[in-house]
This record gives structure tokens, C-alpha cells and sequence, in this order.
């Protein structure tokens, strides 16, 4: 793929150089290893997944434990048809209610039941012992800066928010 982004122009690929490749190997290293890391002791010690986790932690911290379904599946960096399915579970399980917005009918609201609210509150400290372990801890307070740069820099969101 060219620079510009078509396919096919015939210009050759800018071949990636030793930094750039090291660079890239270790950020999809991270990509796609981090998450399963990260979910393992949610399965294990609470039975959810990592996007679970996320999903209900957004609710516990926003107002009267509510968010509209397109803010929370921004925030939990998913796609709307995703938390759809993650919310019905959800629902099943008793730890989350939808409603009509009664600010605008046209929007749907997730809120957080106070059972939802035991399981979060009780996979946090594991959550965060993971993210410590995997991730802070081995930062410096520059390296942990230098890492928030470059992800809003990237800027990147789900397609459903392009």
C-alpha cells in the first residue's frame, strides 16, 4: 500500500527499517498478547472477561451509575454491536438494566445494578494487581508519560466512532 493509501498504484513499499521494525514488533507484541494477559485472572478469579470488566467499571464511575450505549461503548473501546451482545449478558446475569434516555427516547441507557456493582468492586484490586504487574510497575514515571503520548498520538477508536 502506498502512502496515500491505494492499492495497486505500483509504487514500492517503504520497507520498514530496523527501529521502525522493532518498534512495530514490540507494539503488536503488546496489542495482542496484553489483552489475554490481562483477562486471564478476571476469567479465573470472577468468571468475566476483560471487556466485561471495563464495561461495568465505566457504569460504577459515571453518574447514578448510567451512561448512554454509545458513550460506554466508546469508553470501553468497543463497537455498539459488541456491547450489545456483552450488555444482554449482562442483563442475564442481573448486573445491568437498560432503559429508554428520558432526555431523548431515541437513545438507550445502560445502568449499573447494585449487584453489578459488587462484582466490579470485587474484580478491581484483581484487575488492578494485572495491570500493576504487567504494565506500571515496570514503568518509570517518564516511560508511563512517553506511553500516554504516543497513545494520543495514535488516537485510535472503534470503527462505529471514525
Amino acid at each position: 500500500m502506498s502512502d496515500s493509501g491505494e492499492r495497486g498504484s505500483g509504487e514500492e513499499p517503504r520497507w520498514l527499517n530496523s527501529q521502525e521494525k522493532a518498534a512495530w514488533t514490540g507494539l503488536i507484541s503488546l496489542v495482542l498478547l496484553l489483552p489475554g494477559k490481562l483477562e486471564s485472572p478476571l476469567r479465573e478469579e470472577h468468571g468475566i472477561t476483560l471487556f466485561e470488566y471495563l464495561v461495568l467499571s465505566h457504569l460504577s464511575e459515571a453518574p447514578r451509575r448510567r451512561l448512554r450505549m454509545g458513550e460506554l461503548a466508546f469508553l470501553a473501546s468497543g463497537s455498539l454491536s459488541r456491547l450489545s451482545n456483552v450488555i444482554k449478558r449482562c442483563e442475564q446475569r442481573g448486573w445491568v438494566v437498560r432503559s429508554p434516555d428520558p432526555a431523548d427516547g431515541r437513545y438507550t441507557l445502560a445502568e449499573l445494578t447494585d449487584a453489578g456493582f459488587d462484582i466490579v468492586d470485587q474484580a478491581a484490586p484483581t484487575h488492578l494487581r494485572a495491570v500493576r504487574g504487567l504494565v506500571l510497575d515496570s514503568l518509570s514515571t517518564a516511560d508511563q508519560k512517553a506511553l500516554t503520548r504516543i497513545a494520543e498520538k495514535m488516537h485510535i477508536v472503534p470503527d462505529d466512532f471514525a
